[in-house]
């Protein structure tokens, strides 16, 4: 099994997305939200979408390594998408169904650019 970070976009439920920040919680992942932030704010019926940038992998965790940090557009309950981190497991993620078109990827890549950031949305506290 290859930990190659694949190039491409997976669309993920809110159920779906919830399980693997429990998931990131649990391992205790650095790159995640907290689960009552996703729980509150993540729009319930919403599609959101995983892009896996890098392995990072932790020489001092090697029972969890590597992980795929990803980039995470999330759609929020007023509809707006904003950008933010989740470490994914790489059998986690390839789990996931490949279910985009190249041009729905295309599309996604393109918001995830244009998008917030989970803190530019908090605003300051």
């Amino acid at each position: 099994m290859t930990d190659d970070v694949p190039r491409t976009i997976r669309a993920v439920s809110t159920q779906q997305l919830l399980l693997l920040e429990e998931e990131a919680a649990a391992l205790d992942f650095s790159r995640r939200l907290p689960l009552e932030w996703v729980r509150e704010h993540a729009a319930a019926a919403a599609t959101h979408y995983l892009f896996p940038l890098f392995a990072h992998d932790l020489r001092h965790r090697p029972e969890v390594s590597p992980q795929w940090r990803c980039d995470l557009l999330l759609t929020v309950a007023t509809g707006e998408e904003i950008r933010s981190m989740l470490d994914v497991r790489p059998t986690a993620f390839r789990a996931l169904p490949e279910s985009l078109t190249r041009d729905a990827k295309r599309d996604v890549a393109r918001r995830m650019q244009r998008a917030r950031s989970q803190r530019e949305y908090e605003g300051p506290q």
